[in-house]
C-alpha cells in the first residue's frame, strides 16, 4: 500500500480492549476524523497477541499512528516490536506493559470456566466495578453499551482474547527502543491498570507524554470521550 492516503489524512489504527468492539472508540471516530482517517480492528477472532499484531499489520497502510486501550495497547506493543518502521505515532490508554501476573492468569481461566458454563452474562457484569469509574456504574444507558459490546465479542471471543492476554510477552525491555511520539493514558482511578504501571511506560519510552484523566476509571475513551478525543488529537497533529 502507498504512504499517501486519499484524503490526506493519517490513518488512525484503533484498537479494542477486551471484551470490547468498535464502539469503544465511537466518539473517536466521530470527532477525530477531521485530522485523521480512523479505523477500529476488531482482534476477538484471533487467538494470540501475536496473531492480533499480524491481522492489524495486514488491514493496515504503510505507515499510520495506532492506539490501543487495554488489551489494545498489549497488541500495540506486539506492532511496535515487529513493524517499528511503520508506527508514526502511539497512543497507549489504559494498559500496562509487563507480562500476566500467576494471580491474574488463575483469575481469568476461572472467569473463562464460568462463562463456558453458560454463566457469561454473569461474569460480564461482576466485572464491570473493576472497569468503570463507580460514578458510572448507575448510569444504565453507559453500563448498557458496555455489556452491549461485551455480548457481542460472546463467549468464544472472550475465551480467545483472555488466552492471549495470559500468554503476552514482557514488553518492558522494548520500550526504550520506541522512537515515535507517545501519548500514554490513564483514567486517575484504573484499578485494572493503575497509574504506576503507566508512570513505568512512560518513563522508559524517551520523550512520552503521560496525562492521568480525572474521575476515571479503566474504559478512558469512553468514561470520558472529550478528555480522550482532546488529547488524542494533540497527539496526531503535534509536530
Amino acid at each position: 500500500m502507498s504512504n499517501s492516503r486519499p484524503s490526506g489524512r493519517p490513518a488512525l489504527i484503533l484498537l479494542p480492549g477486551m471484551p470490547l468492539d468498535a464502539a469503544l472508540w465511537d466518539h473517536q471516530l466521530r470527532h477525530l476524523a477531521d485530522v485523521a482517517d480512523p479505523l477500529v480492528v476488531e482482534l476477538a477472532e484471533c487467538e494470540s497477541i501475536a496473531a492480533m499484531a499480524d491481522k492489524v499489520l495486514a488491514t493496515a497502510p504503510d505507515r499510520f499512528a495506532v492506539a490501543g486501550l487495554s488489551m489494545g495497547g498489549y497488541v500495540a506493543l506486539e506492532i511496535l516490536r515487529r513493524s517499528p518502521e511503520r508506527v508514526d505515532r502511539l497512543a497507549l490508554l489504559d494498559t500496562n506493559a509487563r507480562a500476566d501476573t500467576a494471580e491474574a492468569t488463575a483469575t481469568r481461566r476461572e472467569a473463562v470456566a464460568l462463562a463456558r458454563q453458560g454463566r457469561y452474562g454473569q461474569v460480564i457484569r461482576a466485572a464491570l466495578p473493576r472497569l468503570i469509574h463507580p460514578d458510572r456504574m448507575a448510569d444504565e444507558g453507559f453500563v448498557r453499551s458496555v455489556l452491549d459490546q461485551m455480548e457481542r465479542v460472546g463467549v468464544d471471543g472472550y475465551a480467545r482474547e483472555q488466552e492471549a492476554i495470559i500468554n503476552r510477552p514482557d514488553s518492558r525491555p522494548g520500550l526504550a527502543a520506541i522512537r515515535c511520539p507517545t501519548l500514554v493514558v490513564c483514567g486517575r482511578q484504573d484499578v485494572l491498570t493503575p497509574p504506576a504501571l503507566h508512570e513505568e511506560m512512560a518513563d522508559a519510552i524517551p520523550g512520552a507524554r503521560l496525562v492521568l484523566v480525572e474521575d476515571c476509571g479503566h474504559l478512558s475513551a469512553m468514561e470520558q470521550p472529550q478528555a480522550v478525543t482532546a488529547l488524542m488529537r494533540d497527539w496526531l497533529l503535534r509536530d
